[in-house]
């Protein structure tokens, strides 16, 4: 575990950034000010919990995480709120091991996800859907 008294890494998703902060502490993870343990919906909750729950309690227990997310949807703020945290995780304990681990599971939770929604095309109502074409 590194002295320094806190870090601070950014995780993207589609269009939602994330901003972790973590120092020294008794365990406590709050999103945008809410507490992890009541974090709406539940598939956002156990995404973000994934990084915590590969380090352990032992490690997990010894630090505070606060992290500041906007933009996108609940989906893409889960994303981009896991990447961060775990890329937290490997700065603070400057541990290389923690990094293939993180790697083997899924190499989102160190990479940010460059894709993005492709743009509106002329003659259709989206990215792909076209009008229908008349032959006669």
């Amino acid at each position: 575990m590194t002295n320094k008294k806190f870090i601070t890494r950014t995780g993207k998703r589609k269009t939602a950034i994330a901003k972790a902060t973590m120092k020294k502490g008794r365990g406590r993870i709050r999103i945008n000010s809410i507490p992890l343990d009541i974090h709406q919906p539940e598939m956002a909750r156990l995404k973000i919990r994934e990084p915590i729950q590969l380090v352990g309690a032992d490690r997990a227990n010894k630090v505070d995480i606060y992290v500041n997310v906007k933009g996108g949807g609940v989906t893409g703020q889960a994303g981009a709120s896991r990447t961060a945290i775990a890329l937290c995780f490997v700065d603070f304990f400057e541990d290389s091991e923690l990094e293939e681990l993180f790697k083997e599971y899924d190499r989102s939770l160190l990479v940010s996800d460059p894709r993005r929604k492709l743009p509106k095309q002329p003659m259709g109502r989206g990215a792909r859907k076209k009008r229908q074409k008349s032959y006669r």
